[in-house]
Formats: C-alpha cells, structure tokens, sequence
C-alpha cells in the first residue's frame, strides 16, 4: 500500500493585530478624548478646533479602513494533479491564478541590499513574487516550509523513480 502524497496547501493572509473589538475600543477612546478637548476648546470660544478635532478622528478611522481593506488579501499554493498552483486574491476580490509543473517547480529567496528579501516560485523562466505582505524573517521560515513540502511531494509521487515501494 502506497504513502499517500503529503498534503501541501498554503494560505498567507495579512496580520493584523487589531481585531474588531480592539478597534472601537482604541476608536472610542480616540473619538472621547477628541470630544472632550473640542468641547473645551469650543467652550473657550475657539469652536473651529472642535471640527478640526472631528476631521482627525474621520482620517484615523479612514486610515483603519483602508489597512482592513488590505488585510483581506490572500495568496494560496497548493498542488492540483501535477501542478503547483497560486493563487492570489486582492483586497478587491480580484483574482489571479498561475500554474507552473509541480515536479519543477523552485523556490527562491533572494535577499536584498536594504535587508529586506524577496520570495519567488515558479518554473522553466516563469516566476511570481509571492508574500511580498508578511516581515523578511517569516518569508526566510515560508521558503524553507515550501522547499521541504515540495520535496516531500517530490518522494511521494508514483512514477518518478521516489516511490519508496517501487525502490524495494
């Protein structure tokens, strides 16, 4: 009885460390303290800085917005038949998928001159960058996680010589 080939499905999605909650408690706290100090201020005859004070908590909430909006990016890899399979979906639900033959498939990890690196795969002169959301050191963890699955799919496909009953 053969191994079954190991399971090789990746999902990379943003982190963000702020949660719903998190955020209408930091929101609240922000909107209070700009409520107060406006209301001082208008208080004091000075009521423009009450709007400005509103107008800064529309811009954060906006900025908030924006990075959720983001955060709903996601990139997949997984194999299908013979082919490893990426798939990316934008923040906008847009999505593109590319397909390269699994059994050549490369991981490259190139680093760069500001410290920063660069995560590819791809096969026969194609390639995609790929995780270019998550920090340097989780691309370093992600390249080796990829290489060791591929090459754990690698011995476990029948018919290219790796099958461990056929070498028996």
């Amino acid at each position: 009885m053969t191994d079954a080939a190991p399971e090789f499905d990746f999902r990379l999605r943003p982190y963000r460390s702020l949660g719903p909650r998190g955020f209408l408690i930091v929101m609240g706290l922000i909107g209070g303290v700009s409520f107060i100090t406006g209301l001082l201020f208008m208080l004091k005859g000075a009521w423009p800085v009450f709007g400005f004070l509103g107008l800064d908590v529309a811009l954060v909430w906006f900025a908030f917005q924006k990075s959720y909006r983001s955060g709903r990016a996601e990139e997949r890899l997984f194999i299908q038949d013979s082919d490893m399979v990426v798939t990316r979906i934008h923040p906008d639900g847009r999505q593109q998928i590319w397909r390269f033959p699994a059994y050549w498939a490369r991981v490259d990890l190139a680093p760069h001159h500001s410290g920063d690196n660069e995560l590819t795969i791809g096969s026969h002169g194609d390639r995609i960058r790929i995780a270019g959301f998550l920090s340097p050191d989780e691309r370093v963890h992600l390249a080796d996680a990829l290489q060791d699955a591929i090459r754990a799919w690698r011995n476990h496909v029948p018919g290219l010589g790796l099958d461990p009953e056929r070498q028996a």
